[in-house]
């Protein structure tokens, strides 16, 4: 039974949140219990401190994962799933995906089921930690990844397979130049890899609200469309579609610089990027995706809001989040900005070799629930967990997988990372 005096609402999108809220909570699997408990007394110190304890949140735990199957026999329970839609805001530790069976991951099934199309992934460096590139401090990048589509919503059809027979034999018939593009059309596995107008749009639209709501200086769209013409190249397309006919006040597009000067170099086009920004423009371009990589490691000032495809998405946000010392310390979350159903989450695994120990990092799941506060409104618990982390890291007070990278640190266990957390602030 939900409680509509803690639960939040949504009207005219936008979130109403009581002053005393309630937010469903899966702990998670292997480190789960131990990150989870240190991010939730992190918060509600955070909440007491920074309201004067007129503000709370209650903690509703539903089940996922090892625990739910345990006591359910079901991985992902109905009732967990209308508890996130019922209470909207939720976060998540992270989930084992059982092998074999044909289960679906669960967190992918949570983002299918409950529509959650954005993957939004920060990242950003924090002082103290050991990066493994020479400036990891010029990374500030706000990654959106669909989360819906793609070949995380594919159809595969097995080697073999009656399926696949049935497949090749149509494609033969019906579209013979297609069917001469497959190499080695006995033993081949079949993927379809949807990627839709709606779907893109949606996600787009939303990297560009932020920016503009968060003044960000540049979208880029990440494709591999020189390749993927009909799934990436229109994503690649409809974005600027969007842009140039929505948000033209607000964003110039490279596309609308290289219609204008066929010919320009490079160093046109920067000029132009300068002319648009110094003029109050977001700057819009894209990259193909191999070109990414690559630029990220280079010059990654240039990168500040990227939206992009699933798979694209699944890559680019961990090995971002590498430039700055891993992800560990990246929050994620999984949004619906249209129902406003949110679930923040660990990036990170469920490191089953140290559950239970008390050594594990609760660095992710603590900035999740930092995005979590923003989203709620409450900016001022959120800067104080923020300010207090920065704090602590630089000072040396780090987790094992951090400690053992930097000289003269002082090694913590969770617990004793989140009160540190706790005592600066």
């Amino acid at each position: 039974m939900v409680d509509s005096t803690t639960s939040i609402r949504m009207v005219n999108k936008k979130l109403i949140v009581p002053n005393q809220v309630t937010i469903p909570f899966i702990s998670g699997d292997g480190i789960g219990p131990d990150v989870t408990a240190a991010t939730q007394s992190v918060v509600n110190t955070a909440i007491d401190k920074a309201y004067q304890f007129e503000r709370k949140i209650i903690w509703k735990e539903v089940l996922a994962g090892e625990k739910a199957f345990h006591q359910t026999g079901e991985w992902l329970p109905q009732e967990t799933l209308n508890a996130f839609s019922d209470y909207i805001v939720g976060i998540k530790g992270p989930l084992t995906t059982p092998v074999g069976g044909g289960i679906r991951s669960l967190n992918v099934a949570l983002r299918k089921d409950l529509d959650l199309y954005v993957c939004l992934r920060p990242v950003r460096y924090f002082q103290g930690i050991n990066a493994p590139v020479k400036h990891p401090e010029i990374v500030d990048v706000t990654i959106f990844r669909e989360n819906t589509e793609d070949v995380y919503s594919g159809i595969e059809l097995e080697a073999d397979s009656q399926e696949s027979k049935m497949f090749l034999d149509w494609l033969q018939l019906q579209l013979p130049d297609s069917y001469q593009k497959i190499r080695f059309p006995r033993s081949v596995g079949l993927g379809i890899k949807p990627i839709s107008k709606e779907g893109s749009l949606r996600l787009i639209q939303a990297a560009i609200e932020y920016a503009i709501r968060n003044r960000k200086p540049t979208i880029t769209l990440i494709h591999k469309g020189n390749i993927m013409k009909f799934t990436e190249g229109a994503f690649r397309l409809w974005g600027y579609d969007l842009a140039e006919s929505e948000y033209k006040d607000f964003i110039y597009t490279s596309r609308q610089f290289e219609n204008t000067k066929k010919n320009a170099g490079i160093t046109e086009a920067n000029k132009e990027k300068e002319w648009a920004l110094s003029n109050g423009r977001i700057w819009m371009n894209d990259v193909i995706t191999d070109a990414a990589f690559q630029n990220l490691l280079l010059y990654p000032q240039d990168f500040s809001v990227i939206a992009t495809s699933n798979l694209n998405g699944d890559y680019l946000s961990d090995a971002l989040a590498a430039q700055v010392g891993g992800i560990g310390i990246s929050p994620g979350a999984n949004i619906n900005y249209q129902t406003g159903i949110a679930i923040f989450e660990a990036t990170h695994g469920t490191a089953p070799d140290i559950a239970g120990k008390n050594l594990a990092n609760p660095s992710s799941l603590i900035l999740s629930s930092v995005l979590m506060l923003e989203y709620l409104g409450w900016n001022e618990a959120a800067k104080l967990i923020t300010k207090s982390l920065e704090k602590t890291i630089n000072n040396g007070q780090l987790t094992r997988d951090l400690a053992q990278f930097v000289i003269g640190s002082t090694l913590m266990s969770t617990s004793e990372f989140a009160t540190a957390i706790i005592n600066n602030f």
